[in-house]
């Protein structure tokens, strides 16, 4: 009896590695396909997290970025009583709510509505017409903006001065365009592509949910409030959730690429001061203080939103 006791958990492991192998066999192409992703994000996510310690380092080209001398918190407390700290995080703030939140249901919307369309043809162009604007680069997109808002010439202008209005109005000179063409700009941008996840989960929802609905005297709105939307339930909590990390960060391509002198009271977030302050002025520490700062209250907006969403909803990503 002794030994058997003795041998029982030798043999269960060995079962669960052999379980394993034969797994891993029977997968290989998909492990072989999932290397390369693997090899990505340790290359350029974890690797480069050991220059997170220039955060507490005064940076010298000279010693490298290890054997530099430690100066402890003193780039926090630099930016926090700094002049622009206020403005800087003003500004990350209302363009991170502005993308994060206000922009998330358009992306539902124009799934349920696509999902409505019963013309299969018209329904495949207008998703590709939708999500094709997510595969331009920021450059292109923002010099078109440009042209199609430039004054006198600019095809907006143009509209403006045929209806007897001025035609010259510089609107990415003036501040309190930016918040409207950044808005419209980014959702232009970005709700085609946001669309397909949900319509990948509109299309597990059961079938035979839709013609009982029917059967009842459900029209589409019901159908849509009381079926569709409690069935990807899950998938919008779990996006909602991954988003909110991004309320402390307002990207950076675009809102560069925008910003004017007219514009720059509002234009000019954390993101584009980590740029100037560490590729432009050269204080790599001060930048990688701040960007670990955005980074951590990310990971706390994420772990509370996903505790609340768990608590309220039962949906959360862990």
């Amino acid at each position: 009896m002794k030994n058997r006791s003795v041998c029982k958990p030798f043999r269960t492991g060995s079962l669960r590695k052999n379980e394993l192998v034969t797994k891993i066999h029977k997968h290989r192409v998909l492990y072989l396909m999932f290397i390369p992703c693997v090899v990505y994000f340790i290359l350029f996510s974890y690797v480069p997290m050991a220059g997170i310690v220039l955060a507490f380092k005064k940076y010298s080209a000279a010693k490298g970025i290890f054997r530099s001398p430690w100066i402890g918190f003193t780039y926090f407390r630099t930016f926090f009583t700094s002049y622009d700290a206020v403005r800087l995080l003003k500004n990350t703030l209302t363009v991170g709510f502005m993308k994060t939140i206000l922009e998330f249901p358009f992306a539902i919307i124009l799934a349920l509505l696509l999902n409505e369309l019963k013309n299969g043809v018209f329904k495949k162009v207008t998703q590709t017409v939708t999500y094709l604007p997510h595969f331009l680069s920021s450059v292109i997109i923002i010099t078109m903006v440009q042209r199609i808002l430039a004054p006198n010439n600019g095809v907006i202008n143009q509209i403006i001065a045929f209806f007897g209005g001025d035609g010259s109005t510089f609107f990415l000179m003036e501040a309190k365009y930016f918040l409207p063409i950044l808005f419209i700009l980014d959702l232009w941008k970005n709700i085609g592509w946001d669309s397909i996840i949900y319509l990948a989960a509109i299309s597990g929802v059961d079938p035979n949910l839709y013609e009982a609905a029917e059967i009842e005297g459900c029209g589409k709105i019901k159908k849509m409030l009381h079926i569709t939307l409690p069935g990807i339930r899950g998938t919008i909590g779990v996006l909602f959730i991954l988003g909110i990390g991004g309320l402390f960060s307002s990207g950076f391509d675009q809102i560069y690429l925008l910003r004017t002198p007219g514009n720059m009271a509002l234009a000019d977030t954390l993101d584009t001061f980590v740029v100037r302050v560490g590729l432009a002025n050269g204080q790599f520490g001060y930048a990688t203080a701040i960007g670990l700062l955005q980074g951590i209250v990310g990971l706390i907006l994420v772990l509370g939103s996903n505790k609340i969403c768990k608590k309220l909803t039962d949906v959360g990503i862990f």
